[in-house]
């Protein structure tokens, strides 16, 4: 694991974006806060970029680092979340500009995944985390099911063997500082 994790690192620390296994499904991914390499995630999924995207981060540190304000609540869901749980928070910070919504909201989630854990603390930034497929496409529910297309456009594919993913999206909750949830995928 020690010697795939440091090709991901390489090739993100380059501005590259990786096919990898996460937690809920496969994603394309990049260092979060490189305006180029979320740029590419868009174009490979050929998605408009007027939709945000999902960003991973692997500590209560580091989710406080690139969030402008956690609220409480927050940290009630993150410890009683069941699932893989995505928060929209309503505003980022320190993060490419493009992986942000219009409104500059940001979706993250805590990784609790051995393999994406360890690579994004020892890259020590957050990295994007968007399903494998083109926009549109239904999503790919284990890496035999991704398209040859996204296969060829990445910097690079994880071994397979690391997948430890449940293969379902993650559950979306968007959060306002007033306490107020709205759930935008169960």
């Amino acid at each position: 694991m020690i010697e795939e994790i440091q090709k991901c690192i390489e090739i993100l620390k380059a501005g590259g974006v990786i096919l990898y296994p996460t937690d809920t499904v496969w994603g394309l991914g990049c260092d979060a806060t490189n305006e180029e390499a979320v740029k590419k995630i868009y174009n490979i999924k050929q998605r408009n970029d007027a939709k945000s995207l999902i960003t991973l981060v692997c500590n209560d540190a580091m989710l406080q680092k690139y969030v402008k304000e956690v609220p409480e609540l927050a940290w009630d869901i993150i410890d009683l979340a069941t699932k893989p749980t995505t928060i929209i928070y309503p505003a980022g910070k320190k993060l490419a500009q493009n992986a942000l919504a219009e409104d500059g909201s940001i979706g993250i989630r805590l990784i609790k995944n051995d393999f994406c854990n360890k690579l994004i603390y020892k890259l020590n930034k957050p990295i994007i985390s968007t399903s494998a497929n083109i926009s549109g496409d239904p999503t790919p529910i284990d890496f035999k099911s991704i398209s040859e297309t996204i296969k060829s456009n990445v910097d690079y594919i994880v071994n397979p063997q690391f997948d430890e993913g449940n293969h379902l999206p993650s559950s979306i909750l968007k959060l306002a500082l007033n306490g107020e949830i709205k759930v935008l995928r169960k």
